[in-house]
């Protein structure tokens, strides 16, 4: 069936990447935080793009949120 689009909705538990919008809720922390942070930590592995837009690796960010003593 050409042009059907089957939709999936996932939980924020469920994803493996997260949006700034999505991790800022999951998180609790606000979303100039999270591009801060993200700013601070490139190339650790927390954090992609897609093209312009900001993903959040969900269990790689929950690991370094773990280790870190404040934000």
């Amino acid at each position: 069936m050409e042009g059907k689009k089957t939709t999936i909705h996932l939980k924020p538990a469920e994803k493996y990447c997260l949006t700034v919008a999505e991790a800022s809720a999951y998180f609790g922390i606000g979303q100039k935080k999270i591009r801060q942070i993200a700013e601070e930590h490139k190339g650790e592995g927390q954090f992609t793009y897609n093209g312009v837009k900001l993903m959040i690796h969900r269990t790689a960010f929950e690991k370094f949120l773990n280790i870190t003593s404040d934000i």
